[in-house]
């Protein structure tokens, strides 16, 4: 059976591509957006992400607490934000390091080989290390936040960057 063909007004169209479009390019507020940059570039937009996030519902249950962003083995990886270096070592083979930010955020990056030390401060877009080889199988640089009394709560750090500008191209 054929529905019959109906014409949709250009009104209620626009309206459609109105919500669509604010739909794809909301973001959750983070606890200071738009104040660090991709810890691959240097840059206010994240534009090489090979792995998104997924937060599990309970933070025993599996899921990827970060983001894996595209950069080669030997690659710089720089400070997200301002901070004081937490954490510059090995944990489970792997190569961390964390920085805590001011307003309360705990960035990490891994595998980083460390060109830093703990409790020394560093600025937005300072290298801190370089990447090292994959532990997990997956390339990359694996980049993760956290926030909270006891920082247990899992960002997604795209969040902290800024929202990408999109843009529509007529048909």
């Amino acid at each position: 059976m054929r529905l019959p063909h109906r014409r949709v007004p250009a009104s209620l169209l626009a309206v459609a591509a109105t919500v669509a479009i604010t739909a794809t390019v909301s973001f959750p507020a983070a606890p200071s957006a738009a104040a660090y940059v991709d810890p691959t570039t240097g840059g206010s937009v994240a534009t090489r992400v090979t792995r998104a996030f997924n937060k599990p519902e309970h933070n025993w249950l599996p899921g990827h607490r970060g983001v894996d962003l595209a950069l080669g083995i030997g690659e710089p990886v720089v400070a997200a934000g301002d901070g004081v270096v937490a954490h510059a070592g090995v944990v489970a083979g792997t190569p961390v390091v964390s920085v805590d930010h001011d307003d309360g955020v705990r960035t990490t990056y891994q595998p980083v080989h460390a060109r830093v030390r703990q409790g020394e401060e560093v600025a937005e877009g300072q290298a801190i290390g370089t990447l090292g080889h994959p532990v997990d199988g997956y390339p990359g640089l694996h980049w993760g936040a956290r926030s909270g009394p006891d920082r247990d709560e899992y960002l997604n750090p795209l969040s902290l960057l800024d929202a990408p500008t999109i843009r529509l191209k007529p048909f």
